[in-house]
């Protein structure tokens, strides 16, 4: 039985490793394959698929990304939209990514200057960590003030200071969630709603956000993360069936920066089937190996 992990993050966006490192590990852990979805980027998927190719490595490597939208205009709690087997050198793409980044940069400016403001050091050099291209995400603000000895740990980070009821936190600009699903389709690639359940939305708002999405083209829905219960398995699976998408599924693997999390098989023994990744690619025609 063939094994894969089709969420996962770099130090391209928020993970501890590089993709280069990534890859090792994936192989080590004897997948056959696993996809490179970080944040609202695609920087990262070049050096994993030749770290694959020149080390002859057994494992075939995804090029995708994971987009993040607003789930309403008025709402600032966000949606995330995986794209998996794009092409990442689509131009069209990568500009619109690139703008999606340039808003989180301005959006990560003005949190440091308030943190500055409050005597608290955070800046952008200490955030990118001598990486000045990597996408920065909260997380980033997180491992700075437990790095400064501000907080003990990433979940004290969030609950005083990066939540929005706070006064350091700046909200984002997003694009909408059928936006992001376009932006995908536009790179030839198969948008997949991630971890459904984490947006805390009633089921009738849920099964809302699925209508729209499936309208706009989703393809896909992430029945296997780390996040889940046995029960949301179950849940999602019938979502899936009931809006005609098929399965996904990943660890949403960010190395240290998420240390419960293992590549491949999250919080526990998770175990996510290459049937998945066959019956996806069947869609696009997308060569597997």
């Amino acid at each position: 039985m063939k094994y894969i992990d089709l969420h996962t993050h770099s130090n391209a966006s928020d993970g501890t490793l590089t993709p280069a490192q990534l890859v090792r590990l994936a192989a080590r852990r004897r997948l056959a394959a696993v996809a490179l979805t970080d944040h609202d980027t695609v920087n990262g998927v070049e050096e994993a698929i030749d770290t694959a190719r020149q080390e002859k490595l057994p494992i075939q490597v995804i090029p995708g990304t994971e987009i993040t939208t607003a789930y309403k205009s008025d709402k600032t709690h966000s949606i995330h939209i995986l794209g998996l087997c794009l092409d990442y050198h689509n131009e069209a793409f990568r500009q619109a990514a690139d703008q999606i980044v340039q808003r989180r940069v301005q959006r990560n400016r003005e949190m440091a200057e308030r943190f500055q403001k409050a005597g608290i050091p955070v800046t952008m050099e200490a955030l990118t960590a001598g990486a000045p291209n990597t996408v920065v995400t909260r997380a980033h603000f997180a491992r700075v003030l437990i790095e400064q000895h501000i907080v003990k740990n990433a979940d004290e980070a969030f609950h005083l200071y990066l939540n929005p009821s706070t006064p350091y936190y700046v909200p984002r600009k997003h694009i909408l969630p059928e936006e992001g699903v376009s932006l995908i389709l536009q790179a030839g690639g198969l948008p997949i709603l991630a971890h459904p359940f984490q947006y805390k939305l009633e089921q009738k708002e849920l099964e809302g956000l699925l209508r729209r999405l499936k309208e706009a083209g989703l393809i896909g829905l992430e029945t296997m993360h780390s996040s889940y219960t046995r029960e949301d398995e179950k849940s999602a699976r019938e979502l899936a069936d009931r809006y005609g998408l098929l399965y996904s599924g990943g660890s949403d693997f960010h190395g240290s920066n998420k240390p419960a999390i293992e590549l491949g098989s999250g919080k526990g023994n998770m175990k996510i089937p290459y049937s998945f990744l066959e019956k996806l690619a069947a869609v696009r025609d997308y060569p597997l190996y």
